[in-house]
């Protein structure tokens, strides 16, 4: 597994260098295709959102893609293909659907909006059941994903309400902002020599690792408790796309390279629980309140702390404060290698953060020794001895 987490973040590297400014859809993409749902991106053409999807399925190997812009005039043939003449000699309604969009692994539906009656209930069927009925009678198809794409909401009453409830993930892009980034787009930097490839094969080995994924008691209660502040304020997503957001969490806490969802996961559930773009402000600060866990506020205190009797320990040039800041920063190690111990699941973070405390008292111990009418610190902090 470890080869194919390698080819993931390969792949994650390549785009987030290739599309600038679209670090969070290229993570919800890839959240989307290991939690086999679908994603919706709103926004003005022009923001690569086919190209973002066009690219990855070329890195995927084997894949069967398929990308379609829909109008008001599409018809089902365009999208499931042809009725087959031979068997429609014999009175037999069937579908040739070869390169159409029941047999494709990855789907692009650009201008999903402008779905009409004609296709909608296959279409329906085909993202929330992955069922095509061809001639009456189901068929699954392959389907991992759909990305669909709009440059606007879809109108109240045009009858596309249950359409946009099939998209588990809704992400708004727009226009590259920075200037560096944009002149960087212009002149094609960031294009890879040789993208990354993963095959079908690590796909789906990477999708049976995110079924496998834990998940928290503590996740758990905060869902519930998202649930409740959500009802408070007018605000129900329904049990279904709770239940399916757990895939979601599931997703990224694998790219994230644990092997158990934390409350920190939650984060990404602010583009899925809203229902309308005025519900999109109090959905994101409802989630963001409890997409913290305890562990993260703990590394964050210790964190800020530390930095701060660092930084004081630099201003103040006495031995007096410089052997009390020596002294918190190793009280601070203590509470990290006891966390480290007791949160086995976040050990990465927990000895990253006890790395940095280290060096700080380290230096801030070693400065205590210099005089500070003769000698100066590597840092160039004074101390009287």
């Amino acid at each position: 597994m470890d080869d194919q987490l390698t080819k993931l973040d390969d792949i994650i590297s390549a785009l987030n260098a290739r599309f600038y400014e679209r670090e969070e859809e290229i993570e919800a993409i890839l959240t989307a295709v290991l939690a086999r749902q679908h994603l919706l991106m709103i926004g003005p053409s022009g923001t690569a959102k086919s190209a973002l999807v066009v690219e990855l399925s070329k890195m995927i190997s084997g894949t069967e893609y398929f990308q379609w812009l829909l109008t008001r005039f599409s018809t089902p043939e365009e999208l499931f293909g042809p009725l087959s003449l031979k068997d429609l000699e014999h009175g037999v309604y069937k579908r040739n659907t070869k390169t159409k969009m029941p047999e494709a692994d990855l789907a692009f539906l650009d201008e999903i909006f402008k779905a009409n009656s004609a296709i909608l209930n296959s279409l329906l069927t085909i993202l929330n059941e992955r069922l095509f009925y061809n001639d009456g009678s189901p068929v699954e198809v392959p389907l991992m994903s759909v990305i669909g794409a709009s440059n606007e909401y879809p109108e109240e009453g045009e009858g596309l309400e249950a359409l946009f409830d099939r998209f588990l993930l809704r992400f708004e892009v727009d226009y590259i902002e920075d200037d560096s980034n944009f002149i960087s787009m212009m002149k094609n930097e960031g294009e890879p020599e040789q993208p990354p490839i993963m095959t079908m094969e690590d796909l789906a080995g990477l999708q049976e690792l995110t079924d496998r994924v834990g998940i928290r008691e503590d996740v758990y209660t905060a869902i519930s408790k998202i649930r409740n502040d959500l009802q408070d304020e007018g605000i129900r997503p329904s049990d279904r796309r709770f239940k399916q957001s757990l895939g979601l969490l599931q997703a990224r806490a694998l790219l994230q390279k644990r092997e158990t969802v934390i409350e920190d996961d939650l984060i990404i559930l602010e583009n899925s629980l809203w229902e309308t773009p005025e519900q999109k402000d109090a959905v994101s600060a409802i989630v963001r309140r409890h997409a913290r866990d305890e562990t993260v506020r703990m590394l964050d205190s210790i964190r800020t702390e530390a930095h701060e009797v660092y930084e004081q320990a630099k201003q103040d040039r006495s031995e007096e404060f410089g052997l009390e800041a020596s002294q918190k920063l190793k009280s601070l190690e203590a509470d990290l290698k006891k966390l480290n111990t007791d949160e086995t699941d976040r050990k990465s973070e927990v000895e990253a953060l006890l790395q940095r405390v280290n060096a700080m008292q380290q230096e801030t111990a070693q400065n205590t020794m210099y005089d500070d009418d003769s000698t100066t610190g590597p840092s160039g902090i004074f101390y009287r001895m």
